[in-house]
């Protein structure tokens, strides 16, 4: 249970990161919110992948087309939280 915690978070922070890498410009966005919409993206992406397409993978090893379908979703929150959020721009006097 603990190893399924730490590596949905590992995984998180990785398409997360890979996510906000993809996307154009800076998002100001913390470590903690990349991992949340990173995991989210995984989740989202996956269900995607094995719910609604019935992907199956017979040869077994790393499942990369979920873990894109992933990224692609993540810049996809980030995008929504950027808009929902605002950019926020900080100025020094």
């Amino acid at each position: 249970m603990l190893w399924t915690i730490i590596s949905a978070i590992i995984v998180g922070l990785i398409i997360g990161a890979l996510a906000r890498l993809v996307m154009p410009g800076k998002q100001n966005i913390g470590v903690l919110m990349t991992i949340v919409l990173g995991v989210l993206g995984s989740l989202i992406g996956s269900w995607i992948c094995y719910s609604l397409f019935g992907y199956n993978n017979e040869n077994g090893g790393w499942q990369i087309i979920p873990f894109i379908v992933g990224v692609i979703v993540a810049v996809v929150l980030i995008a929504a939280y950027l808009a929902i959020t605002g950019r926020k721009t900080h100025t020094t006097v």
